[in-house]
């Protein structure tokens, strides 16, 4: 199978140019770039595709070039909703810094990858050799055209001259990849492709050469329609301070079962014959959810390592009953209280009273019956006697759980 062919099946290819998939990534290995624009200080799961898709094309000797906009987060790619709120300089250094380390460790992984800032040619650029230069050769009735721009014209906030002329700094970061290091394919996310293509465009014109675009598809979750990204409130951060490492496991793991194979394939380097194998035992047994348990040990081990991902694994197994809670170090019962339910109760309290305590039961009353009943555990084990003390002392924790979904983790004081 060909690169272009993998990607294909893998759900990597939305838009490209060049008559065939094959011209652009089979027939001879060029230098790639990909762009992000600092508007936060972390990537995110939506831009998470693109980066995956990167190491594939290192994977496959294709040259890569990493740009974090400096330059170009000063001004914000035009949303087509609203107006971009500006950062200041000191904010968009601080985030160029934290995601370009972010990357260097998630994208690189031993391979020989170019990191670049496009504050180091935006910002010395003249604005009158800018625009004879490079704004000769763009039209507004091209610009209007563009769906972002188009969006902003159409509704009442309007677009600024500022946002307006953002597809003509991207493409001029493309012209000057192509001038110092011979880039001929800009990869990105579908909302780019007009921006891309400006810059295909002004390399043909300024320097009669080919230059290719190619982008993804915006992931989507089947089961619910919402797309991953700031925008849609749900942002899951690569960076483990924004979402830990515990939560990110989470996020995969909750992954629909409409959705989870083609997570597989685009988020994990899994090949595509063990992703056959993992949908027919998902088909077969959804329920053991084998395949939501891959796909999160692999991305979790991904961007956050090995190690941590060991630990989370067994923090989310503790909490569904695969192992004690008692098994559990410090570091992990840590990150189970990160994102459980937690509360504290004092030496002796009664298992009633922890349940009403905890939000586990609204009363006595209901907690007796759900002890009576048996669905009531504590650290595992079924709770019997309604009037039971619990034995634990201070400064230990233990998992309450009442059925299979409601739990807290109990801290003795």
């Amino acid at each position: 199978m060909t690169l272009s062919e993998e990607l294909k099946e893998r759900g990597f290819i939305n838009q490209h140019t060049g008559e065939s998939l094959a011209e652009v990534l089979d027939n001879e290995k060029r230098t790639v770039y990909h762009g992000i624009d600092p508007t936060a200080d972390s990537a995110h799961a939506g831009n998470f595709v693109a980066w995956v898709l990167l190491r594939h094309l290192a994977n496959h000797g294709h040259k890569i070039i990493f740009l974090v906009g400096g330059g170009t987060g000063m001004i914000g790619d035009p949303k087509p909703e609203a107006e971009r709120v500006l950062q200041t300089p000191e904010r968009v250094d601080e985030n160029v810094t934290k995601i370009k380390a972010q990357a260097e460790k998630i994208i690189a992984g031993g391979q020989d990858i170019a990191f670049v800032n496009n504050a180091d040619w935006l910002l010395k650029e003249s604005l009158i050799s800018f625009l004879r230069d490079i704004g000769k050769h763009f039209t507004v009735n091209e610009l209007v055209k563009k769906d972002a721009i188009a969006k902003r014209m159409e509704g009442e906030v309007g677009i600024s001259y500022t946002e307006f002329a953002y597809p003509l700094l991207q493409a001029f970061d493309y012209l000057t990849l192509h001038r110092q290091y011979g880039c001929d394919l800009q990869v990105g996310g579908s909302d780019q492709w007009g921006n891309i293509v400006a810059g295909v465009d002004l390399i043909r014109r300024k320097e009669q050469k080919i230059a290719h675009a190619l982008t993804v598809p915006l992931v989507t979750d089947k089961a619910t329609g919402k797309k991953f990204g700031k925008s849609e409130g749900n942002a899951v951060w690569l960076d483990a301070e924004k979402t830990s490492p515990y939560v990110f496991y989470q996020f995969w793991l909750n992954t629909s079962d409409e959705s989870v194979i083609d997570y597989l394939k685009l988020f994990t380097f899994l090949t595509l014959d063990e992703i056959a194998g993992l949908e027919k035992e998902h088909a077969e047994n959804p329920g053991v959810r084998t395949a939501q348990k891959r796909l999160a040990c692999e991305v979790t081990s991904f961007v956050h390592g090995v190690e941590n991902t060991r630990a989370v694994e067994r923090a989310s197994a503790a909490l569904f009953g695969e192992i004690s809670f008692g098994e559990l170090s410090a570091e992990e019962v840590v990150m189970v209280r990160e994102t459980a339910p937690s509360c504290t109760i004092i030496e002796g309290a009664l298992i009633v009273d922890v349940l009403v305590d905890s939000a586990l039961a609204s009363s006595k009353r209901e907690a007796r019956t759900f002890i009576e009943s048996g669905a009531v555990q504590i650290n595992g084990n079924k709770a019997t006697d309604v009037e039971e003390k619990l034995s634990f002392v201070a400064g230990e924790f233990f998992l309450l759980k009442r059925g299979k979904k409601n739990l807290c983790v109990v801290e003795v004081k």
